[in-house]
């Protein structure tokens, strides 16, 4: 990173419920100015409750829902007689409309948060809705060590308080400061990156592709039962143009996502910020999953992204004859009684196969989410004839549960 770069004051902001929080977020905002001693941080108030005004409280609460509220009074709404669904949905919208003006109107260079269960979600949604993808986003959590996929999604880095975020001690302290040297290392990277992005000659997408700069940016799904099919594909795309056709001769930058549903709903918000070109969605194991109620599923907006984008794409039905389980303990019983086959991919993953109306359904959930495509023509559905992974395929696993002809 340059000297230009480390001497340019960083604009961090700052999440965080100063009704509960204020002197744990007053700690951090010292540890950032001792990391960065000429960064301008903006410290936000999303308490649910009114706060105590304090100096370094950059926008507290009142003003946050009088300025971001959709009602736009003078006055902020009375939240004293509300449920609590109700007042985190109208705080968690006037942060994420807060953020996003912020953004428009400021050089922001990364964001920090600290919260427990309801001030981690408020957070995170409001970073997700708001903030542009690959910005840095972090939370201090108190539930950073369990399952954080509804907070994270695609971008957003937790980090373990490792006690509560609750008055002052060596470790929460230590635990602070680290997130402050997080933010502001990963503030500085953004602020190298948009300098750079910003000195260099524009030049449009199309242009780069004509004059081969740009490379056409791929996103493919895969799963371990469809890595060798994955692996071919890389390997063609990245051939030499000479190995293929002139009029197939591109250069291709390759996104490979893990099909764990995590995997799947980064790739649909990818494609929705604009960062693929293209899609091979070649592992369907998380439409599986989300018919039939396994542990991976990407929720009921798989297969949206590249059909409203109007990007091409290849769908095939990879890996979706089998339903992911966490340990074999795990499997409800009720596939046992069916006499399902069930297949131990190791200690902590178990695939149970699909039967013939879960298969129909899953056929109709794709069917139905191609129907909606922008452009239809570019658009392929690819069916495989000799199985759906190394697992179902001819030939394919004889020691475990699984082996069938190919069918779905």
């Amino acid at each position: 990173m340059s000297s230009t770069t480390l001497s340019r004051p960083l604009s961090v902001l700052i999440l965080g419920t100063c009704d509960t929080k204020l002197p744990e977020l007053l700690y951090l905002r010292s540890c950032i100015l001792t990391h960065a001693p000429q960064a301008s941080i903006t410290l936000i108030d999303i308490s649910t409750q009114k706060t105590p005004s304090h100096p370094l409280i950059s926008i507290p609460q009142p003003d946050l829902l009088c300025r971001y509220h959709q009602s736009h009074s003078t006055d902020p709404p009375d939240l004293s007689d509300l449920p609590r669904s109700e007042i985190l949905s109208i705080v968690t919208d006037s942060a994420t409309a807060c953020l996003r003006d912020l953004i428009h109107r400021t050089t922001a260079h990364g964001i920090v948060a600290l919260g427990g269960s309801s001030g981690t979600s408020l957070a995170s949604t409001a970073m997700r809705r708001a903030l542009p993808f690959l910005f840095p986003k972090l939370i201090v959590s108190t539930v950073a060590s369990g399952n954080t996929a509804p907070y994270v999604e695609t971008d957003i880095t937790m980090m373990y308080s490792i006690v509560d975020i609750a008055g002052s001690n060596y470790i929460l302290d230590s635990v602070l400061d680290n997130a402050a040297g997080s933010i502001v290392g990963m503030s500085r990277a953004y602020q190298h990156r948009q300098s750079s992005r910003n000195t260099r000659p524009k030049e449009s997408h199309a242009e780069g592709k004509k004059s081969g700069k740009r490379k056409i940016r791929v996103g493919i799904t895969m799963f371990g039962v469809t890595t060798p099919c994955v692996n071919a594909i890389r390997e063609h795309l990245a051939s030499p143009s000479s190995s293929r056709s002139q009029r197939d001769s591109y250069e291709f930058e390759i996104f490979i996502f893990h099909a764990t549903g995590h995997g799947g709903k980064a790739m649909e918000r990818l494609i929705s910020a604009k960062e693929l070109d293209a899609v091979i969605d070649l592992t369907l194991t998380e439409i599986a999953d989300l018919i039939v109620g396994g542990v991976m599923s990407a929720g009921p907006d798989r297969l949206s992204a590249a059909a409203k984008a109007g990007i091409p794409q290849v769908v095939c039905l990879g890996a979706c004859e089998m339903v992911n389980f966490g340990p074999r303990s795990t499997v409800p019983g009720r596939f046992e009684e069916e006499g399902r086959r069930v297949y131990e991919h190791n200690s902590g993953m178990t695939l149970v196969r699909t039967n013939k109306e879960e298969a129909r359904r899953i056929g109709d959930f794709v069917a139905e989410k191609l129907r909606g495509c922008m452009r239809k023509e570019v658009v392929e559905v690819a069916m495989p004839t000799g199985g759906l992974s190394v697992l179902s395929k001819t030939g394919g696993v004889r020691n475990g549960k699984i082996h069938t002809s190919g069918s779905v």
